[in-house]
C-alpha cells in the first residue's frame, strides 16, 4: 500500500468512526420539545447575509404585530442572534462561530435569513452545520398551487446522505478526489416516520419514495427498504417508488403531477426536487422551509442571499414572501395555529395585489410589508 493510499485509509477510518458515533447518538436520543405545554418559547432571529437583513426586518415587523399578545405576556421571547454572517464565519474559520452556536442552543426555534457559503475551500455551509449540531433531521417544504390542483409536501432527510460529509471528502492525488454518502437505519427510520405521520394526520393517501436505488444500491437501497418497513405501520396509505431522474420530469408532467401528495427523499435529491417544485409554484422566493428535530427546529427562506441584488443596489426590492411563509410554518410548529392561518391568508392576498419584481418595476420590501400588515 503506497503512502497516498495509507493516508486515505486513515482519513476514511476517522470518518467512519465519527458516523458510527452519530448513529449511536440518534439511537439513544429521547429528548423532545412539547410546545403544547411549554410556558415560554424562545425564538432566535438570525439575519444572515446579502438580502437576509432586509427580509428579516420585514418578518420582525410582521411578528411584532401578529404575536404582540404572546410577546407582551412573555409566552414568546424574540431574541436577536448576531454572528451568523459570512464575515464572522470567515474570521473565525467556523461555519457557525462557537458563541453563536451556544446562543442558538438556548433557543427552542430559530427563524433564519439566507447565509452565504463560499465556493470551494473548506468552510462548511452554516445550514449543514446547524442541521447537524441541532439534529434537525427533517426538512419539510410545502408547495401549494390551488389553481393547478397541486398540494405537495416534501420530507427531505436532512442529516445524512452526501451533505453530512460534504466538506470532508478526500483528495487522493492531484488527479483524483473522493466524496462520501452516508445512510443509517436510525436516520432513515425517523424521517420516514415523520413523513407517514404527517400523511396520516393530514388525510393524505399516498407517499412517493424517491431514490436512485437502482444505482446507489447500498445507501439508497437501504433508504427504500427501511421506508417500506415503516410504511407497513400505515396500511391506509399507498406507497410508490420513483427514481429521482424521472421524478424531476414528473413534476412538470401536467397529466400526473396533481396525483402526488407526500414525498420522502434522501438529502441531495430532496434539495434538488424542492427547488424545482418551488419554481413551479412561482420561484424559490415563494416557498418557506422547516428544519425539524425532536428538540429544536429552524425555519428559513429556501432561496440564497442574492449577492448580485446587493451589488446592483436592488436589495430593497427583495421579496420577503419566503421568510414570511417560513414564519407561518414556525407558528404552526409552536401551536399558534390560528395566527399561522391569519398570516397565510393575508400573505396570499398581499402577493396577489402587491407585485414584487426584484427591481424598480415592482414594490419594495418595505412597501410589501406595509400592505401585509394592513391586511393583518
Amino acid at each position: 500500500m503506497n503512502e497516498q493510499t495509507k493516508a486515505a485509509v486513515q482519513a476514511f477510518e476517522k470518518l467512519i468512526e465519527e458516523q458510527l458515533e452519530r448513529k449511536n447518538r440518534i439511537e439513544s436520543n429521547s429528548e423532545k420539545n412539547d410546545f403544547a405545554n411549554k410556558d415560554k418559547i424562545t425564538v432566535g432571529l438570525c439575519d444572515g447575509d446579502g438580502i437576509g437583513p432586509t427580509i428579516m426586518d420585514s418578518v420582525r415587523r410582521v411578528l411584532n404585530v401578529l404575536i404582540d399578545e404572546e410577546t407582551s405576556s412573555g409566552k414568546i421571547v424574540l431574541k436577536d442572534i448576531k454572528g451568523l454572517t459570512i464575515d464572522r464565519r470567515l474570521q473565525t474559520g467556523k461555519p457557525i462561530p462557537l458563541d453563536t452556536l451556544e446562543e442558538l442552543k438556548m433557543c427552542d426555534v430559530i427563524l433564519k435569513g439566507p447565509t452565504t457559503t463560499p465556493h470551494g475551500g473548506t468552510l462548511e455551509s452554516a445550514n449543514v452545520t446547524m442541521r447537524r449540531e441541532l439534529d434537525l433531521y427533517a426538512n419539510v417544504r410545502p408547495v401549494r398551487i390551488p389553481e393547478k390542483n397541486i398540494d405537495w409536501t416534501f420530507f427531505r432527510e436532512n442529516s445524512e446522505g452526501e451533505y453530512v460529509l460534504g466538506s470532508k471528502g478526500l483528495k487522493i492525488t492531484d488527479g483524483m478526489t473522493v466524496d462520501f454518502k452516508i445512510t443509517t437505519e436510525a436516520g432513515t427510520r425517523r424521517i420516514a416516520r415523520a413523513a407517514f405521520d404527517y400523511a396520516q394526520k393530514n388525510g393524505k393517501t399516498n407517499v412517493a419514495i424517491v431514490t436512485k436505488a437502482n444505482i446507489m444500491k447500498k445507501t439508497d437501497g437501504m433508504f427504500s427498504e427501511i421506508a417500506h418497513e415503516v410504511a407497513k405501520e400505515y396500511p391506509e396509505i399507498t406507497v410508490d417508488d420513483w427514481y429521482i431522474d424521472i421524478m424531476t420530469a414528473n413534476l412538470i408532467n401536467e397529466d400526473i403531477r396533481d396525483k402526488f401528495q407526500v414525498f420522502l427523499l434522501p438529502n441531495l435529491y430532496g434539495d434538488i426536487l424542492t427547488d424545482e417544485a418551488a419554481q413551479i409554484q412561482g420561484g424559490v422566493g415563494t416557498a418557506g422551509s422547516a428544519n425539524i428535530g425532536d428538540r429544536y427546529a429552524m425555519f428559513e427562506a429556501i432561496h440564497g442571499s442574492a449577492p448580485r441584488m446587493i451589488e446592483q443596489g436592488l436589495g430593497k426590492y427583495a421579496n420577503p414572501s419566503s421568510i414570511i411563509k417560513a414564519a407561518a410554518m414556525m407558528l404552526r410548529h409552536i401551536h399558534l395555529f390560528g395566527k399561522a392561518q391569519r398570516l397565510e391568508e393575508a400573505l396570499e392576498k398581499c402577493s396577489a395585489s402587491c407585485v414584487m419584481t426584484g427591481d424598480e418595476r415592482g414594490k419594495t420590501c418595505i412597501e410589501f410589508t406595509d400592505e401585509l400588515i394592513n391586511l393583518l
